[in-house]
């Protein structure tokens, strides 16, 4: 089962741990800024479901186009007995509002102290732990996904959420492990060889670093997360025209993500003088 969670931070999340991972290419570069200010952040397709009915089905139908309202519904049906269910959409509005340590904490309270399946729990403990990564705390992330892991610990999506955290803590051989075990569940799975690759690349393991994204690549010719890393290694091989072609490839396949940010700094520097990692 795909976990609707991993969703949650796909464009805010995936690109700010991708640059946590990537980054030192050239220079050490901060993960983009996870909330862009004015705008709600995005929610998962469809949450995990603590609580069902009219309340729950209106709550969470409200997270995407209005999180004050989805918030002030929340808090009037928990004040009417809506417990978990009530809970957990205030969280989700909470984050999507932008408040990510907040909801971070509120969405591990509501997954150790629910009654309901362990699906469902670990869950919410990856979503708390894609909003940690978001709050900048990738230890409390790496926590939580591990809180989820135990609950669930054949799930590829929460392995690479831990895997992610580990690379962002400069942990990458343990990165590596979980990876590994995601992709024996799920070999398909391009995001996860992306971020291998760049593992592989901080370990400076050029070989296996290559063969991953060139399998990313083939998964997803257009992936341009993938690109941005294999501009990085051809970059380290010596090929610099080979990585202004990737850079300039994710540039147009994602021109407003924090992808291209980096893409374009790392072309900005590739003209001014030597690469220097």
């Amino acid at each position: 089962m795909r976990r609707p969670a991993r969703t949650l931070l796909l464009g805010a999340f995936a690109a700010a741990a991708l640059s946590a991972l990537a980054a030192g290419a050239w220079l050490v570069l901060a993960p983009a800024p996870a909330v862009i200010a004015e705008e709600p952040l995005p929610l998962p397709p469809e949450p995990p479901r603590l609580a069902d009915g009219p309340e729950a089905e209106r709550c969470l139908g409200l997270l995407r186009t209005d999180p004050e309202q989805a918030y002030a519904v929340a808090i009037a049906w928990q004040a009417e007995g809506g417990g978990d269910g009530a809970a957990h959409c205030g969280a989700l509005a909470v984050l999507a509002l932008g408040e990510t340590q907040r909801a971070a904490e509120q969405l591990e309270r509501i997954a150790a102290r629910s009654s309901a399946g362990a699906a469902a729990r670990a869950a919410v403990f990856a979503q708390a732990a894609q909003a940690w990564m978001m709050a900048g705390q990738a230890s409390l992330a790496f926590a939580a996904s591990t809180l989820a892991l135990t609950l669930t610990p054949e799930d590829p999506d929460l392995l690479v959420d831990r895997a992610v955290a580990l690379g962002t803590l400069g942990r990458y051989r343990e990165a590596v492990v979980d990876l590994d075990q995601a992709l024996a569940i799920d070999p398909g799975r391009a995001e996860a060889l992306v971020f291998r690759a760049a593992a592989w690349r901080h370990l400076d393991r050029a070989e296996p670093a290559r063969r991953d994204i060139e399998r990313a690549l083939a998964l997803d010719p257009d992936n341009a997360e993938a690109l941005l890393e294999r501009g990085i290694l051809r970059q380290l091989a010596g090929d610099s025209e080979g990585a202004r072609m990737d850079w300039e490839r994710a540039i147009e396949l994602a021109p407003n993500s924090a992808t291209a940010d980096l893409a374009m700094q790392n072309l900005a520097l590739s003209e001014a003088g030597p690469f220097r990692r």
